[in-house]
């Protein structure tokens, strides 16, 4: 699983920023909290959802479980945008 090429992830003063281009369907810009900037860059480099997670529980406190859950969470969100390819 990857990032769809017709999305880009922008940083400036600190904030992240999930972008389309002008050949993605989806329309908006999506903002990122820490967290979903890691998702992100898992997906850049063609991570999988266990390697994501596993990324996650060494990066953050937390409960496995309940960050499997918010990848999961996270993963669908991107999904109904677009932004994913399997």
């Amino acid at each position: 699983m990857k990032l769809n090429e017709n999305f880009l992830i922008h940083t400036s003063d600190g904030e992240t920023l999930l972008v389309p281009t002008a050949e993605a369907s989806f329309r908006g810009i999506v903002r990122c909290n820490k967290s979903v900037e890691a998702i992100l860059r898992c997906l850049e480099r063609g991570a999988d959802e266990e390697e994501i997670v596993r990324s996650l529980c060494d990066r953050f406190d937390g409960e496995e479980s309940v960050i499997r859950a918010d990848v999961s969470s996270v993963l669908a969100d991107l999904r109904g945008v677009g932004a994913i390819d399997e």
